[in-house]
């Protein structure tokens, strides 16, 4: 479990496909050694288990479900990618509760930037939309924000300095792929709702 806070990005380094998968590996500096050897991590919002590490590299497996689901079917060399720990007990949770399960693949519509803050515009698939919630959370990129708003085709977000530079939004452009997450608490709310139906 996780709670959208970025503190930590890494760099791509390599990928090695599989018939079903591939494996990919993530230079950073976390300070992590063998004995985190299985400890799960979020990789732009994906809830991934660290296979090995070593000279400050992790090594990561994707399954092809996930690779499916997640913006990692266009995964690059040199691609910047949020990284967020687990969260432990006791420790403050700033953002919302994240799985790191992703639900879509959203696409950027249009960043502009107003005053010194950011407006991003995103697009997902219809399906999905019937989850969102005005001012409810949303994990993008792993990252957690506030939807301000809903529009025809998604949602709008609004993003301050700290997190744009702190982020790997600031590498984003019109059109490029995102992670998302969708608040699980909307959704276990409609679920509950259309099984009463």
């Amino acid at each position: 479990m996780f709670n959208g806070i970025i503190f930590n990005q890494g760099i791509v380094q390599d990928i090695e496909k599989r018939p079903k998968g591939i494996n990919f590996f993530i230079k950073s500096d976390l300070k992590l050694t063998k004995k985190d050897i299985g400890v799960s991590i979020a990789c732009d919002g994906v809830c991934l288990t660290l296979i090995t590490i070593k000279r400050n590299v992790m090594e990561f497996y994707l399954s092809d479900e996930t690779i499916q689901r997640s913006k990692f079917r266009f995964l690059k060399v040199k691609d910047k990618i949020n990284l967020e720990l687990p969260l432990k007990y006791g420790q403050k949770i700033s953002g919302h509760i994240c799985q790191g399960h992703i639900d879509t693949v959203g696409k950027i519509l249009n960043i502009k930037m107003i005053d010194k803050s950011y407006l991003f515009e995103f697009e997902i698939v219809k399906k999905e939309r019937i989850n969102l919630i005005e001012k409810a959370s949303v994990c993008v990129n792993g990252i957690s924000l506030t939807i301000s708003k809903l529009t025809k085709k998604g949602f709008q977000i609004w993003v301050i300095p700290h997190t744009f530079n702190l982020t790997n939004l600031f590498t984003l452009k019109r059109s490029s792929l995102v992670n998302i997450e969708i608040d699980i608490l909307s959704k276990y709310v409609r679920n509950y709702f259309n099984e009463k139906k």
